[in-house]
């Protein structure tokens, strides 16, 4: 009988940790039971009344993240999701208290959470930790009106300056704001969205793939073919201007640049 008291009961200096309170926990005899008989039949009425009684150690381990951004709502529920598991999982022949293995289980359960469902982009986990670890170096290193530097940040986390300001990118990945919403403007009349003031539409990237293209079709052309191109093209000179700087009639130059197009038109055709 003393061995199934140190088993069951759940310690006291646990659950004053945890803000839970003592009396609203089953006796000592009452939770054993409860325990074998969910183990030995499944009894699900036994596992209600074990989360239950736990319920006000789970929300007191979910109020320790209330200043996040997450609703004290989907706290709740994973920090409840991590009870029952633990519920699930405890083995009452060890010779620890329920609450004592109940705690990371549910502080697990939490902080998976918040590394694989709240951020709006993947990104590394331990780039994750990180940016956690900066976050709360910036809120003990503020001062009133300043923000801490990057070079203050890392001294106070013994990292390196760069690992800090990857990890402040990082943050942005945390939440996503959609491209629909207002940009907030002062005036009444500023009824656009995010997605007017990112950017436009550049149609400079296509004109240097065609460069590139023209570039490599050129090689496919004699030197004075490609001279008659530039000269009309490219210097904007008319036939007779061409013909007297090269040294042809304009009906010559009419026919190189016609000819010199064709061959351009051929060499760039799709084998």
């Amino acid at each position: 009988m003393t061995r199934m008291a140190a088993v069951s009961v759940p310690q006291e200096a646990d659950l004053r940790h945890a803000g839970a309170r003592p009396a609203r926990l089953a006796g000592p005899v009452d939770e054993r039971a409860l325990f074998e008989r969910l183990r030995s039949d499944g009894d699900p009425r036994a596992r209600e009344a074990l989360v239950e009684r736990y319920m006000p150690l789970a929300r007191s381990l979910a109020m320790r993240y209330v200043r996040s951004a997450e609703p004290l709502d989907d706290l709740m529920q994973v920090a409840s999701l991590g009870l029952v598991k633990a519920v699930d999982r405890f083995d009452c022949e060890r010779e620890i208290a329920f609450s004592s293995y109940a705690v990371p289980t549910i502080l697990g359960e939490i902080k998976r959470h918040f590394r694989d469902r709240t951020w709006a982009v993947r990104v590394p986990r331990g780039l994750q930790e990180m940016s956690a670890r900066v976050d709360r170096a910036v809120g003990e290193l503020t001062d009133a009106g300043r923000q801490p530097s990057v070079q203050e940040i890392a001294a106070h986390l013994d990292a390196e300056e760069e690992e800090v300001l990857e990890a402040l990118q990082a943050g942005n990945a945390y939440r996503s704001i959609s491209f629909e919403t207002p940009r907030g403007g002062g005036s009444d009349d500023d009824v656009g969205t995010l997605a007017d003031s990112v950017g436009v539409d550049e149609h400079g990237f296509e004109r240097a793939e065609d460069r590139a293209t023209l570039e490599t079709l050129m090689e496919s052309i004699g030197e004075r073919d490609r001279e008659a191109l530039r000269l009309r093209f490219e210097e904007d000179m008319t036939q007779a201007e061409i013909g007297a700087l090269i040294g042809v009639s304009q009906m010559q130059v009419s026919r190189i640049i016609r000819q010199a197009l064709t061959r351009l038109r051929v060499a760039g055709e799709p084998a």
